[in-house]
């Protein structure tokens, strides 16, 4: 490598790299200068090398700028400034040209350097001249200063070459820089084809679904006829207009998006639960305790207090039809069914039914633990579903028809939620008539359904009332008397229920304005409890309220 010094006219270069053997043409004045020296600058940093220029042209520009072509030489050191009388900047530069010389280690990185530059020009579409110039040039350092030429190589890149002045050095960087070229325009080929064959892809479905199109209009189940029907079946299907502007806003985003798509199987699969939806229909109400009491004595023996029960509440249901009285959200009943397993209380339901001429639904709530189960499931879930209360209403066909919540005593709780929240606000009059279903995310009005409650018995529960009821002690004392056997032979359920029954009517209308309830056991009084003036008196009343209602009883 030789070494040299000599002073030549400094030219800073603004964010410009210009390597020897390149040719650059700027628009700069040199004056006479037969050589300049061109050096990297950057925000005021200037590099510490640089490349000796030769001036091949002088250019005359039309605006009577000046322009010169210049043609790098070799590397320089730049060193001490000084300026001449009419403001020039000379720079004292030392000279580094090339080593010729080269061995074994610098021949191989030769080859491999031009084997990855003809990849990467391979990769490029280069037609051939570019690889030919490659691989005419034969010296170690011009063949390193190629990666110069590159425009994906970064400023700092170009400096940090410009200053390597040991020849293996600079073949090892090049070498590194464009391998690193060659690994990002793989990604950027592999990304590419994989994007052209998304597009042939979506182009040949593209062709593959007009053609289909063509076959379903020749046979008239073309798109839109499927989109028509649907909404021929909004419009017949009497919805609220908040539930009809959703279906409509869903049947849109359908007809936007074509059939052939995803989203459209979960759009379809929404509007068909809509649809399910019974929204304008209702079942013809009956009120007639007349024939309701028929209907219960034809299909059950004895329970006569229950039998009682739902006479009762459906001649004050008659009374207020009849009288005009308005309905109120804030107030409402549940009948409550409460025994044994197998004595008739999913009977009982059907019975009613019947008898008020309604649909009957049962719904098993038996181990439930999620609350989805009552609400359903959102949309962005697979597999996602309404809820049970949905579900019951289409299977119904009306809006007012009879659900028996079977078995709602053993609802349980987990980390998925508490189904028993969920069904106050199925079960509150103050809340069901705006319940939203998270799947089909609009409100149903369940304030005309019937629901009748079922749950089992507490054998605590019993035997806390048994024990505090003296009306209570005189029925089995009866039955003893009746019966030859021990007191504590098993009857059947169904007179289990009957007798259990019996004695709470007749407790309950000895003293009908008890308030309180033994614990564990299901039914709500009718009427609020009196305010208690004596703790004695207090005691009573806890005794007499705790006989007035079983776990075995029906009740509001």
């Amino acid at each position: 490598m030789s070494t040299n010094q000599i002073r030549l006219l400094l030219v800073p270069l603004d964010d410009i790299v210009v390597f020897p053997n390149m040719n650059v043409t700027l628009t700069v004045d040199v004056g006479n200068e037969d050589r300049v020296f061109l050096i990297p600058k950057h925000e005021d940093e200037y590099a510490k090398v640089g490349t000796v220029a030769e001036v091949t042209d002088r250019i005359r520009l039309p605006g009577g700028g000046n322009a010169v072509a210049l043609n790098g030489l070799y590397r320089g050191i730049a060193g001490a400034a000084v300026t001449d009388s009419q403001g020039r900047l000379f720079i004292e530069v030392e000279e580094r040209r090339d080593d010729e010389s080269a061995d074994g280690r610098i021949r191989e990185l030769e080859r491999e350097y031009r084997a990855v530059v003809e990849e990467i020009l391979e990769l490029r579409g280069d037609d051939g001249r570019i690889s030919a110039f490659v691989r005419s040039i034969t010296e170690s350092g011009a063949l390193a200063d190629t990666t110069g030429y590159s425009p994906d190589i970064t400023f700092d890149q170009k400096v940090e070459l410009l200053e390597r002045l040991d020849v293996r050095e600079r073949l090892e960087l090049a070498l590194e820089l464009q391998r690193e070229r060659l690994a990002l325009l793989q990604v950027r080929r592999r990304i590419q084809e994989d994007v052209e064959s998304g597009v042939e892809q979506q182009q040949r479905e593209y062709i593959l679904r007009k053609q289909l199109e063509s076959i379903r209009k020749e046979l008239g189940e073309d798109e839109a006829s499927v989109v028509e029907e649907y909404r021929a079946k909004i419009e017949d299907a009497g919805m609220p207009e908040a539930v009809r502007g959703e279906a409509d806003s869903e049947l849109s985003r359908l007809e936007r998006m074509g059939d052939q798509t995803p989203e459209a199987t979960v759009i379809r699969n929404y509007l068909d639960w809509l649809l399910a939806v019974p929204w304008s229909k209702r079942s013809e109400e009956r009120l007639d305790p007349q024939y309701t009491r028929e209907v219960l004595e034809k299909d059950h023996a004895g329970l006569e207090d229950v039998k009682d029960r739902i006479v009762e509440y459906i001649a004050v249901a008659k009374l207020r039809k009849e009288r005009g009285v308005e309905e109120d959200r804030r107030s409402g009943a549940i009948l409550t069914l409460i025994g044994p397993p197998g004595t008739g209380k999913t009977s009982i339901g059907e019975s009613i039914a019947r008898a008020t001429g309604r649909e009957f639904v049962r719904m098993s709530l038996g181990g439930i633990r999620d609350e989805a189960e009552i609400r359903g499931h959102r949309r962005t879930y697979i597999g996602a579903l309404p809820g049970r209360l949905v579900r019951a209403l289409r299977d119904a066909g009306t809006m007012n028809p009879v659900i028996m919540l079977d078995e709602v005593d053993k609802v349980g709780a987990d980390w998925r939620g508490d189904p028993s929240s969920a069904l106050l606000e199925v079960l509150d009059p103050a809340q069901n008539h705006s319940f939203r279903d998270n799947y089909l995310d609009v409100e149903l009005d369940l304030s005309q359904v019937f629901f009748i409650a079922t749950g089992n018995p507490s054998t605590r529960a019993r035997r806390a009332c048994a024990s505090s009821s003296a009306s209570w002690a005189r029925s089995c004392a009866r039955r003893r008397q009746r019966s030859p056997r021990s007191p504590r032979r098993r009857r059947s359920r169904s007179t289990r229920l009957r007798y259990e029954t019996h004695s709470v009517a007749r407790s309950s209308s000895a003293r009908p304005r008890s308030g309180r309830r033994c614990p564990g056991s299901r039914p709500v009084s009718l009427r609020p409890p009196p305010a208690a003036t004596s703790s004695s008196s207090r005691r009573r009343r806890t005794r007499t309220a705790t006989s007035s209602f079983s776990p075995d009883s029906s009740a509001t």
